[in-house]
């Protein structure tokens, strides 16, 4: 099963996002959405599940939890928009997987047999941040991932 992983668009969903989401079988949307449309736009991709991060404040943003948990094939991922607001033990819980945006900053970390997946932005650029998503594979072999960057950071 091949997943996209996506967070901090700020209400800009590139076209080049749309290209590499093609064909994925489900998508997470970590947080900092932006607008409604965007959601609406990735549905039309694979299925989505989405929670809302910091800049999500207006009234159809209470429609997307601050966290969620999402289940492919037995793995176990735990959705949260900052990665430092963290609460639990994945480990103890029973999580495989914790997908977090926020910071802007892709970042694959593997902690206690626990992949920590942020995917970057794929909306607006920050300081000198490349635009990127993620790929997240759930496989009978296990889970892997990879970093797609999108737009390359300024030189």
């Amino acid at each position: 099963m091949k997943i996209g992983v996506i967070s901090d668009t700020h209400g800009l969903l590139r076209p080049e996002a749309i290209e590499a989401l093609a064909g994925v079988d489900h998508i997470l949307h970590g947080g900092d959405i932006g607008k409604p449309e965007i959601i609406a736009k990735l549905g039309e991709i694979a299925p989505v599940t989405a929670i809302r991060g910091n800049v999500d404040k207006a009234d159809w943003c209470l429609a997307y939890p601050e966290t969620e948990v999402v289940e492919f094939e037995g793995t176990f991922c735990y959705m949260i928009h900052d990665v430092h607001d963290l609460d639990l033990d994945p480990v103890a819980a029973g999580f495989q997987v914790v997908i977090s945006g926020h910071s802007h900053n892709p970042s694959v970390q593997w902690k206690s047999d626990v992949l920590y997946l942020n995917p970057g932005s794929a909306g607006r650029r920050r300081f000198s941040l490349p635009i990127t998503l993620a790929y997240l594979w759930i496989e009978s072999e296990g889970i892997r991932t990879e970093i797609a960057e999108l737009i390359p950071p300024p030189a």
